[in-house]
């Protein structure tokens, strides 16, 4: 039921949206559905618009590739969205689509530091024909400090995580282990222009790498939120030794835990299949256990040992549990198999 509308566009917008509409008074113009003032001629103009009639003129051209927001994404995200389809015509005039579907994008991100934590200034190249993302550390260095294949490439905005409101989180995979890049541009449509550049090097793969797919299969694939994050304590395989805290992610079936945020690497990871598979998540601690502070169990049974978790609040445990459910709920895909093997192999 939104409560704004842009006259100027003949569009009915949510109260977030209406903030954003309001710093593009050159291209819109906004009033309250309730409080303000409406003429015949304005009233006149959103009935024979709409949003159904805006969405077929503004996104006419709109590659499939590229990341509509929702209410629950960030608000670069839906600002960059708004502009783009709304100021700079994007999906109209397909030749404006260049930075992210050209197939190769270069130029500079801040990158946050391994070990010393300051963001610094550093080259990155993207490109499709070479199948993947790399950086550099000097600006005239031959060889790339990292070279992250866009087959296994994610990238996701976090903010509130990065402390910048155009913080990314990039990850790859490095001998089958998730790496963590942290990376901002200052200009909103810089860095939503790579993260649509990585979803469009992403989608090509895929296209080759699933001949017969449709778009609507691989859409989903190209760029993941994580399910959930948060701290939670856990404790080693033998279950003798003291609770720690530790920060959790859940992307996919990798649950991975970090000592910190914005650590590069995990310190683990812990595959989650199905209950299919003997995957089962509990709610509560076995009667034994001892050394959490925490009060609020969870016991993860795999078919190889079991895991123990606790959370600072009952909110936080449940809806650790309801992640946990959604994924063993969900039948595990053929090569989800290949990574649950390599889980169980590791050293």
């Amino acid at each position: 039921d939104p409560d704004w509308a842009s006259y100027s566009l003949g569009i009915f917008i949510c109260l977030n949206c209406s903030g954003i509409h309001r710093n593009i008074p050159q291209v819109s113009k906004v009033k309250s559905v309730r409080l303000d003032d409406w003429d015949d001629a304005q009233v006149e103009f959103m009935a024979s618009n709409g949003n159904n009639v805006a969405k077929a003129k503004y996104e006419s051209k709109m590659p499939p590739f590229y990341y509509k927001p929702t209410y629950l994404d960030c608000q670069l995200l839906r600002e960059q969205w708004i502009r783009a389809k709304y100021e700079r015509k994007e999906f109209i005039h397909s030749e404006k689509q260049e930075p992210y579907s050209a197939g190769y994008r270069e130029g500079f991100l801040w990158k946050r530091g391994r070990d010393n934590g300051q963001f610094l200034s550093r080259k990155f190249v993207l490109s499709e024909r070479e199948g993947a993302l790399k950086y550099f550390n000097k600006n005239d260095a031959k060889e790339p400090k990292a070279i992250m294949k866009i087959e296994h490439l994610n990238a996701t905005f976090q903010p509130a995580k990065i402390g910048n409101p155009h913080g990314l989180q990039i990850t790859y995979l490095k001998d089958n282990s998730t790496r963590n890049i942290f990376v901002y541009h200052e200009d909103g449509k810089e860095i939503v222009d790579w993260f649509n550049a990585i979803r469009a090097a992403r989608f090509h793969y895929l296209q080759v790498a699933f001949p017969g797919a449709s778009d609507v299969d691989l859409v989903p694939k190209l760029s993941r939120n994580y399910l959930k994050e948060g701290y939670m304590e856990k404790t080693g395989p033998k279950q003798t030794e003291g609770f720690k805290k530790r920060w959790f992610t859940m992307d996919d079936r990798r649950l991975m835990y970090f000592k910190d945020p914005l650590d590069a690497f995990a310190r683990g990871e812990v595959f989650i299949g199905s209950k299919e598979n003997s995957y089962k998540v509990l709610e509560g601690l076995p009667p034994s256990t001892q050394g959490n502070h925490w009060q609020h169990g969870i016991t993860i049974v795999t078919p190889d040992r079991k895991f123990l978790f606790a959370c600072e609040t009952e909110e936080e445990q449940l809806e650790w549990i309801t992640t946990f459910q959604k994924v063993i709920s969900r039948p595990m895909l053929p090569q989800e198999y290949a990574v649950e093997a390599h889980f169980k192999h590791k050293p």
